[in-house]
């Protein structure tokens, strides 16, 4: 199903609530795997998928199409997210490596994400980049999103993202190059 067909049908009332099931349907996964790379735990990234989705359903009418729906979507996604993290800093007081920490235990602890020892260590190093660093780099790395659609999700230039996502590579190598 074309997003320009599940518009059309959220457009007219009688077939809002399947339009909005479609939409589910082809975007819950995304969405979901996009936020667990962020928060690891599957209890707050099950979470926040739905509260991404209560947000698309309660905007979607001013839905103004000058983004892709798809980038519209990931761009509230990622704001729950951040704005997820932002309050588990606040509400504990944590710096950013004790919540990095925290993420990586929560990780080597979840059996669905456990890998070698080579993913394990790439896991990790991601974790300790600053949240928008490892926003970035999961986008381009894992989603292979392109600069302009990350822009779009990020509200940040495609230079800045490209700085930022070189920045993370060299952080992640700096790591993973540690002796352990």
């Amino acid at each position: 199903m074309e997003d320009q067909d599940i518009l059309a049908k959220f457009a007219d009332p009688a077939s809002r609530n399947l339009a909005f099931n479609q939409l589910v349907r082809k975007y819950q996964q995304k969405v979901y795997w996009h936020v667990r790379k962020m928060v690891v735990d599957h209890d707050d990234a099950d979470d926040l998928t739905q509260d991404t989705f209560v947000k698309v359903w309660n905007h979607l009418g001013n839905f103004r199409q000058d983004a892709s729906l798809y980038t519209w979507i990931y761009r509230i996604a990622t704001n729950e997210c951040l704005n997820f993290l932002s309050s588990k800093r606040r509400k504990f007081l944590l710096p950013l490596n004790d919540v990095s920490e925290e993420l990586a235990a929560k990780m080597e602890a979840d059996p669905s994400l456990a890998g070698d020892e080579v993913e394990l260590k790439l896991q990790k190093a991601i974790l300790r980049l600053p949240d928008k660093q490892r926003l970035v780099f999961n986008l381009k790395y894992y989603e292979d999103m392109k600069y302009e659609d990350m822009a779009e999700v990020t509200g940040t230039s495609v230079g800045a993202l490209k700085a930022s996502y070189h920045h993370a590579v060299k952080k992640i190598e700096q790591y993973i190059n540690e002796p352990s």
